[in-house]
C-alpha cells in the first residue's frame, strides 16, 4: 500500500497556529485517521484490497482496488463511504456517556461533529459524494453517473461558499475560508478529471462511429 502527504497539510498547520486553533485542528486530524480506520475495517470485512493511502489538509483518504460485479461494487462503494462517518457517529455517542473532562468531551464530539459532518457533504470525491455516486451508478451508466455528479458538486460547492461567507463574517472565524477554498481545490480537480475522461470518451464514440460507417 502507498502512502502519499499532500504538501499544503504544512500550510495549514501553519495557519491554524497564527490563528490559535492548533488544538482544534491536531484533534481534528486524530480522528480523521480514526474515521479512515472504519472505512478500513470495512473495507477488510469486504474483501477489497487497500490500495493507497493519503495525508490531506483535513483528514485521510484511503484508496481501494476496484474489483467484482458492478452492481454489487457499488453497493460495497456506499457501505464503504458510510462506514467513516458512521465511525464519528459511534464515537460520539460513546464519548457523551463518558465521565470524563468537561472541557476535552466538547472537544472530542465538536471534532467528529465536524469531520463526520464535513465527510457526508455530497460533493464527490467526500463520502457523501462517493454515495450520491454510487447510487446514480446502480442507475444510470459511467458516463451519465459521472456527469450528474460532477454538476451536483459543482453546485453544493457555490451553495457552501454563499453560506460560508455569512458564516465568516457571523462568527470571524477564517478557517471557514480556508475549509471552502480546500473544497474549491478538489472540485476544480474533480472537474478536470471528468473533462479529461469526456474527451476520451467522446474520442472514442467518435471513432466507433467511423467504423460503424
Amino acid at each position: 500500500m502507498r502512502i502519499k502527504i499532500n504538501l499544503q497539510i504544512f500550510l495549514f498547520i501553519i495557519i491554524f497556529v497564527f490563528t490559535h486553533q492548533i488544538k482544534i485542528y491536531g484533534c481534528i486530524m486524530f480522528f480523521a485517521l480514526i474515521h479512515e480506520l472504519g472505512h478500513m475495517i470495512a473495507g477488510i470485512l469486504l474483501k477489497l484490497k487497500p490500495k493507497s493511502l493519503e495525508f490531506m489538509p483535513f483528514g485521510i483518504s484511503i484508496v481501494f482496488e476496484a474489483y467484482g460485479y458492478k452492481k454489487l461494487l457499488e453497493l460495497k462503494k456506499i457501505f464503504l463511504a458510510l462506514a467513516g462517518p458512521i465511525t464519528n457517529f459511534i464515537i460520539i455517542l460513546l464519548v457523551y456517556f463518558l465521565n470524563i473532562n468537561i472541557e476535552i468531551k466538547q472537544i472530542i464530539i465538536y471534532s467528529n461533529i465536524l469531520i463526520g459532518i464535513f465527510n457526508l457533504i455530497p460533493l464527490y470525491p467526500l463520502d457523501g459524494g462517493r454515495v450520491l455516486k454510487g447510487i446514480i451508478k446502480l442507475k444510470y451508466p459511467e458516463m451519465k453517473s459521472n456527469y450528474i455528479v460532477n454538476k451536483i458538486s459543482n453546485a453544493i460547492v457555490i451553495i457552501l461558499t454563499a453560506m460560508s461567507s455569512i458564516g465568516i463574517l457571523y462568527f470571524k472565524n477564517i478557517a471557514i475560508l480556508f475549509i471552502i477554498i480546500y473544497l474549491w481545490f478538489i472540485v476544480i480537480k474533480e472537474n478536470k478529471k471528468y473533462s479529461m475522461k469526456k474527451k476520451i470518451y467522446d474520442t472514442i464514440q467518435k471513432r466507433e462511429k467511423c467504423i460503424d460507417i
